[in-house]
């Protein structure tokens, strides 16, 4: 690495980043990283969590380098990045929550009596197999169910047609068939009900 890069300031650093030059990136992300932790690290009171923020707003930076050219205050830039992402971080951990606080409650309305363990397992079952869908199909589920967008706000985000998110939303329903298969079929028909008619805004089958 130049040693020049280290006496140059945070705006000729970027200046040099906007232009691809890695080695300029790199001593930005030496200079900011420790401090940008320790930021975030306030709010979430996770060492770790605010290790991924702070690695996912130098991805930004340098994905998103060409949109830098006009950039005044790269410092305060750097850290309005990290918040939006930590502010995107705690309301997708607060849907999750929310949602499977909801799935939960109705799992307990909708039967008379109902084994709080057998509850949690059956919960607990759903998040593994969210978690197996391909990264698309995750995505596109996840923003239906856990952000609540119709399937026609999905694909404009995703850039991509409502005819695949209807499909991509298919294939997670028949994932989660095949993974309560072993469960009782009136549990099975309990979540699927759920799942197709808790949210107002997306789509039934």
């Amino acid at each position: 690495m130049n040693i020049l890069l280290k006496f140059m300031d945070d705006l000729s650093l970027i200046k040099a980043i906007v232009k691809g030059d890695e080695s300029a990136f790199k001593t930005l992300f030496n200079r900011h990283y420790d401090k940008l932790v320790g930021y975030i690290t306030t709010f979430t009171n996770d060492f770790h969590v605010a290790e991924d923020i702070a690695q996912q707003t130098f991805v930004v930076i340098w994905t998103k380098k060409h949109k830098f050219k006009t950039l005044k205050s790269p410092k305060s830039y750097f850290y309005s990045i990290a918040y939006n992402l930590y502010i995107d971080h705690h309301r997708k951990r607060k849907a999750q929550s929310v949602f499977f606080d909801e799935l939960r409650e109705q799992a307990l309305r909708n039967t008379i009596i109902e084994d709080e363990e057998l509850s949690q397992k059956r919960i607990n079952k759903l998040k593994s197999i969210i978690d197996s869908f391909p990264p698309r199909c995750k995505k596109i589920f996840e923003l239906n169910k856990f952000s609540g967008l119709k399937y026609k706000e999905i694909a404009a985000q995703l850039n991509i047609s409502e005819r695949t998110v209807e499909t991509q939303m298919r294939i997670a329903f028949r994932k989660i068939h095949k993974g309560f298969e072993k469960f009782e079929n009136k549990n099975l028909i309990l979540f699927l009900r759920f799942f197709k008619f808790s949210n107002a805004n997306s789509r039934s089958f």
